[in-house]
């Protein structure tokens, strides 16, 4: 029996179009997680991580999970019960964060601020005097906000600061090292280019240091997942689990198509792409929800016009363009939308694309 799916324009929160690099490792012919020409690949996929998380940190590896599991190694392996975590909370994943520190035993301070607004970095830093971490959201994938991060991790003092980058890295400005970040999680689902299945993931050697000796998940425990990688044991590998060796190699082309590139170049097309759909939005009639000047160019935030039905222009667009978009999510599920231009689609014609249905879709 033949598979035959329908090809979409993957213009939502995510997952995105892969770039062909992407796809053709997964057309690889399968190699075993013990495999020498694997490993290589492996250390390879390592080093290209470094360089897109913009870190030194020999501490950074795709995690055989999905962001949401980084999200758990980030906290399961930093937070031991009655740990203070300051979460700055302006959209859904940062109430996620709260959820999972809980569940770690953590003395959970909340800061809360309006959704589709960025965080104030300076009432995050003050909301408690000696906190073990302080967790924010970089690219706020439900509302399309971006925080600033480098001014945060200048406040940080002896705390922890502890990223998700899942929306911004591959596609913004992301600099762990210079922005003072000491553990960051990510998908490779998004501006990476690559199919959901792995969470790039990085930890610095204060937070390594500082970590949970045991901690709650045996799987996620990154004192094991270190020597796996062999990134910090000289090299030598442990037997962990067995790796998605598919995956790897298919982030692997991802990685060397977006390095190749360059990455200021990449950010720049994303920026580009962005302003370019913002402004077609608007000039639609259409209101953007996020805080002019903390947009994300990748994925774009805009309200559904008033006595327009959320989901059925969602499903026309699907039905006759083969387009995805994204509906809001928590208190904005039927009146915004979320549009994304991540990885290949951040470019000229997608924009041309998404801007022509939706605009006949509308009758504008």
């Amino acid at each position: 029996m033949t598979l035959t799916l329908t090809t979409r324009y993957l213009l939502g929160p995510g997952p995105t179009n892969p770039y062909p690099e992407a796809t053709v490792g997964l057309s690889a012919p399968l190699l075993g997680h013990l495999d020498p020409e694997f490993i290589r690949l492996m250390d390879e996929t390592c080093d290209m991580l470094r360089a897109v998380w913009q870190t030194e940190s020999s501490r950074t590896l795709p995690l055989s999970a999905t962001g949401s599991a980084g999200m758990e190694a980030a906290f399961v392996n930093t937070v031991g019960e009655g740990d203070v975590v300051v979460v700055a909370v302006n959209g859904l994943f940062g109430e996620r964060m709260c959820e999972v520190a809980r569940r770690c035993g953590a003395e959970v301070v909340r800061v809360d601020h309006e959704w589709g607004r960025p965080i104030d970095p300076e009432r995050v830093a003050a909301a408690h005097p000696a906190p073990k971490v302080i967790a924010a959201v970089h690219a706020e994938t439900s509302t399309g906000v971006r925080s600033d991060i480098a001014a945060l991790g200048q406040l940080k003092g002896d705390a922890l600061l502890l990223v998700d980058a899942v929306t911004s890295i591959g596609g913004t400005e992301l600099r762990a090292d210079a922005w003072g970040v000491d553990v960051a999680y990510a998908g490779s689902q998004k501006c990476l280019g690559t199919p959901p299945g792995l969470a790039p993931f990085t930890i610095n050697e204060r937070a390594f240091a500082r970590r949970v000796e045991t901690p709650r998940s045996w799987y996620l425990d990154l004192g094991l997942l270190g020597g796996y990688v062999g990134g910090a044991t000289g090299g030598k590998r442990t037997y962990h689990h067995t790796a998605p060796t598919a995956m790897v190699l298919s982030l692997h082309g991802a990685l060397r198509r977006i390095l190749d590139e360059g990455l200021p170049a990449v950010w720049e097309r994303h920026t580009r792409a962005g302003e370019r759909l913002q402004q077609g939005l608007q000039e639609m009639g259409l209101e953007l929800f996020a805080q002019e000047g903390y947009r994300l160019p990748q994925l774009t935030t805009v309200r559904v016009p008033d006595g327009v039905e959320s989901a059925a222009v969602r499903a026309e667009l699907l039905e006759r363009y083969d387009i995805e978009i994204g509906a809001g999510v928590g208190p904005y599920a039927d009146t915004v939308w979320r549009i994304g231009l991540m990885g290949p689609n951040a470019g000229d014609d997608t924009v041309a694309l998404v801007l022509a249905a939706l605009g006949d879709v509308l009758g504008r």
